[in-house]
Formats: structure tokens, sequence, C-alpha cells
């Protein structure tokens, strides 16, 4: 099994990241197809619009934000996106690519937490 990790799409592709995977509804600004050097665009494993939305990356909405996005994983269409991560991060390295300027609180941070572990519990991860 590899290891998960995340970096954010204005950071410079690596060869130790692995199978890179946006993980954003939305496409980051100003970031080219080809700088951007994503295996796979995963809008599927992303928040739904309305939580986005809602949350706005406002850190005192963090926990809700959290609770709300593991409960949409587990409906049919991000338990399905979800299973493809895990797939990918069985047979190596995973990166988890976001536009979130703060990953210590976005839902790359949800993902990683339950690809690790299976679990979203408060400890978070330093970028890669």
């Amino acid at each position: 099994m590899g290891q998960v990790h995340i970096k954010r799409a204005y950071d410079v592709a690596s060869n130790n990241d692995g199978y890179r995977v946006l993980v954003d509804r939305i496409w980051p600004r100003g970031v080219s197809k080809e700088k951007a050097h994503v295996n796979w665009w995963a809008k599927d494993v992303a928040p739904t619009t309305e939580l986005r939305k809602w949350y706005g990356h406002k850190e005192e909405r963090w926990e809700e934000f959290r609770a709300r996005y593991l409960k949409e994983l587990d409906d049919e269409t991000h338990r399905h996106a979800l299973q493809q991560l895990r797939d990918v991060l069985r047979d190596g390295d995973l990166t988890l690519i976001t536009a979130t300027k703060n990953v210590q609180v976005s839902a790359a941070q949800v993902l990683y937490q339950v690809l690790r572990d299976g679990t979203a519990e408060t400890e978070k991860v330093c970028p890669a």
C-alpha cells in the first residue's frame, strides 16, 4: 500500500507525488491542465456545490463541514469515487491535489484521513 499526501494545485509537481488526483469540484484558477500534471480529476469525491458554498472555508465551520462531508462520502456516487482512490492507493503513492489555501481545514484533509485511517479524526496532516 502506498502513502497518501496532500498538495496545493499551485505547488510544483514532483516525481515523488505518485498518482495525482484533483479532488476539487472546480478547476483551480490560473492553473493549466499541463501545469497541474493531474492523472485524474475526481469531481465525484469532492463536496457537493451546496456544501462547498456553505462552508466557504470559514474555519469556525470546520467541524460541521467535516461531519457533513463525511455523510456525503457515504452516498453511492461519493463511495464509488472513494473506492477508486483506495484502489489507486493500494497500488502506490497518491497525492490529493486541491486549490484550497489552508489544506489543514479542507475536503482534501478529510479525504486524507479517511484514506489513511478509515476515519476523519481531528489529527491534521502537513502538506507534502
